[in-house]
């Protein structure tokens, strides 16, 4: 049988797809090797999320060809979805296959390689147009069943798909479509069987996981969209121009609604919380983490059921982007900063101190002085566990690359770095609370550290712990997947406590 080498790019949805992937394969006969060795096929699960990852995806595709000339090289995904015209005229790439159709990878690539001697080339990449759908009117959720992973404590689960959001600065609805919720009981047949296989914690994953839901019962038209001309093109320079005498807002300070086009709405009852909570009888299943979350979805009435399960992790990434109002408009965001730091309260309210984390973009189109310095203050007002920090990477095609007032690159660098110091102290500061006190550790790896020999793994709130084990008798030391009760000392290394 054929060989085949992957390479996955990109986000976690992206890993659980390429696992799927891995998983047919291997179930259909083909041997998978490593990226590196020579193969028959080589397979790239690509990303567009910025332009770095665009030129990532085009650098695997090539280095793909040049490990052998002869293979057959397929990209898959979010480049394929949005590059279509640049893929199709791209030599290195013989099979371009675009999302929802992942889990028909097997009898495409072998519908490909029956015909490829009859079409060498033909330069038919797309099997006469059949292996790239559009997207944007696709309503279908793309359902697939993964077995395993390669982690054996934890494994993503795929909940939803597509965005019906439409910030202003992101290619992602034009990628992955609009929302698709997956059906309750697939899910929990999939946990289900996860379980049985030994995993301990699922974290549940999606392009917006929020909206999880919302088109149960409705046309897709109607299910909370928001459509690409309103919210999207028709806020070209709008956006921008509406807000040009907004600059130098006070961080949190101005909690009046912005617009909200067909969004959903966030009323306590979400159908999120409800899988939360069926998930959660699911015996033998230890933890749930819960993925990016849409602020507005953190109600009273929802961190407070949430609050009554035990198994779920209290660690809640909450997507910023910006403490500025004015920056949060023109990102066509769905909320201020005001707004935001109420769910925060909240989430604080129910759990005690709980891990919060989040995204942040500097150096988006005309982001002042003054309006940076309204997200550095808001950042510290939060104080996050983590937080991840993008400079501002201008996507073809989305309102913001037509806004005036680009920031220049180095001034990017520069409040990237002030943001990246903060985000270093904030989280020793948080991870340094643990010292003294018993965490309990779901145990992962075994590894050495400086001549000692470590069991690592994570507490509930994602901070990492290890468990001395250097001068244990094999019979005592703690299995990996198990959860193991440990006093916390000091820090083994800067993100490492022990």
């Amino acid at each position: 049988m054929k060989s085949v080498a992957l390479y996955n790019l990109g986000c976690k949805v992206n890993s659980y797809e390429m696992d799927v992937m891995r998983q047919m394969l291997q179930e259909k006969g083909y041997r998978i090797v490593s990226f590196d060795e020579a193969a028959d096929i080589y397979i790239v699960n690509t990303c567009t999320v910025t332009n770095i990852a665009d030129r990532k995806s085009r650098q695997m595709l090539h280095r793909a060809r040049q490990l052998n000339p002869d293979a057959v090289v397929v990209a898959v995904g979010c480049y394929v979805q949005t590059g279509r015209e640049a893929v199709e005229e791209d030599s290195g790439i013989d099979l371009a296959i675009g999302n929802n159709r992942k889990k028909d990878i097997v009898p495409i690539l072998e519908e490909y390689l029956e015909k490829r001697q009859e079409r060498a080339g033909a330069g038919d990449k797309t099997l006469q147009g059949s292996t790239i759908l559009d997207i944007g009117h696709t309503y279908d959720y793309e359902e697939m069943q993964l077995k395993r992973t390669a982690e054996h404590t934890r494994a993503y689960i795929k909940i939803q798909d597509g965005c019906n959001q439409f910030c202003s600065y992101c290619a992602i609805p034009y990628a992955r479509g609009r929302v698709r919720s997956r059906r309750m009981e697939d899910i929990l047949e999939e946990i289900q069987g996860l379980v049985r296989a030994g995993y301990r914690e699922v974290v549940l994953t999606g392009i917006h996981i929020s909206s999880y839901g919302i088109d149960f019962g409705e046309s897709p038209q109607e299910a909370g969209q928001a459509s690409e001309a309103d919210d999207g093109q028709e806020r070209k320079g709008a956006a921008y121009a509406d807000v040009r005498q907004e600059r130098g807002c006070a961080a949190g300070a101005d909690d009046r609604p912005i617009e909200k086009k067909r969004q959903p709405r966030y009323d306590g009852h979400s159908r999120l919380t409800d899988l939360v909570e069926r998930i959660h009888e699911v015996s033998g299943l230890e933890r749930i983490r819960l993925g990016s979350l849409e602020p507005r979805i953190i109600t009273p009435e929802t961190a407070r059921r949430l609050a009554a399960l035990p198994k779920l992790c209290p660690h809640f990434h909450l997507s910023l982007q910006s403490g500025c109002d004015a920056t949060l408009k023109r990102m066509n965001r769905h909320y201020t900063a005001g707004e935001y730091y109420k769910s925060v309260e909240i989430l604080r309210r129910y759990f005690r101190e709980p891990a919060i984390t989040t995204d942040v973009i500097v150096g988006f189109p005309g982001e002042t002085e003054e309006e940076f310095a309204c997200t550095r203050e808001f950042l510290e007002k939060v104080r996050f566990y983590e937080m991840h920090v993008f400079k501002y990477s201008r996507r073809a095609g989305t309102a913001a690359d037509s806004m005036p007032d680009q920031i220049p690159e180095p001034v990017k660098a520069s409040r990237s770095a002030e943001l990246i110091a903060m985000r270093e102290r904030q989280s020793w500061e948080f991870r340094r609370r643990y010292i003294g006190k018993e965490a309990e550790v779901l145990l992962e790896e075994t590894r050495e550290i400086d001549g000692g020999t470590y069991c690592i793994g994570h507490t509930k709130d994602y901070v990492k712990v290890a468990v001395d084990v250097t001068d244990r008798a094999e019979g005592d030391v703690p299995a990996i997947n198990t959860l193991a009760k440990v006093r916390v000392r000091d820090f083994l290394t800067e993100e490492i406590l022990m």
